[in-house]
């Protein structure tokens, strides 16, 4: 897993509430295994008209906001049923870092676990980054070592984060990663359990 510690990038603002994992990413898009390739079904419905072409009002589709790093979005984001493929389609589309006033809890547990910061700040802090990223100057830093988010015109807000959460996004650790941390250990146990056990190892 990529490892975050400073990101700065455009921010695009998403003024919806209840963005479910369906309207994330459709479930016509959940057939593979593959975290590349998912960008092209990220808000499928939301920026593609019924005749397929794209529509140009939807803000991901706008050119100042095409390379977006940070997603700026309503409350409860991430609602809906439990689908990994939710956060690896923000993160094939280049988004490391949403924020929104509240989010669902499995979504944002899998963020964590796949490299995306999903940051939760007051309504009224996110309407103001909303009116922000809305201007002709939309460059955001998250700062993650330092809990800070820098706004355009330079006015920095603090945000709150487990230690734990934050130590492991820093050294880009995911749960295989911190498995793998504890590599020595495991060697050392199963070593152990062959000189204790060894009627549990297979004979052929």
């Amino acid at each position: 897993m990529e490892a975050f510690k400073t990101l700065t990038g455009p921010a695009a603002p998403l003024r919806m509430s209840n963005v479910d994992t369906d309207m994330i990413i459709p479930k016509q898009f959940l057939k593979t295994t593959e975290r590349s390739g998912l960008a092209k079904g990220l808000f499928y419905e939301l920026k593609t008209k019924a005749d397929g072409s794209p529509d140009p009002d939807f803000v991901l589709n706008r050119d100042e906001y095409k390379n977006a790093s940070i997603l700026i979005a309503g409350a409860n984001f991430g609602c809906g049923s439990s689908r990994e493929h939710a956060p690896w389609a923000l993160l094939d589309q280049g988004i490391r870092c949403v924020i929104a006033p509240s989010f669902a809890d499995i979504f944002y547990n899998n963020c964590f676990k796949n490299g995306i910061l999903p940051i939760a700040l007051p309504q009224a802090v996110v309407n103001r980054m909303m009116d922000d990223a809305r201007g002709g100057n939309h460059i955001f830093t998250v700062d993650l070592e330092n809990m800070e988010v820098t706004l355009p015109d330079g006015e920095k807000v603090s945000f709150d984060l487990d230690n734990t959460r934050r130590h492991n996004l820093i050294e880009g650790l995911d749960d295989i990663g911190l498995t793998l941390k504890s590599d020595d250990k495991i060697a050392e146990f199963e070593a152990r359990r062959k000189l204790t056990t060894p009627w549990l190892e297979k004979t052929g």
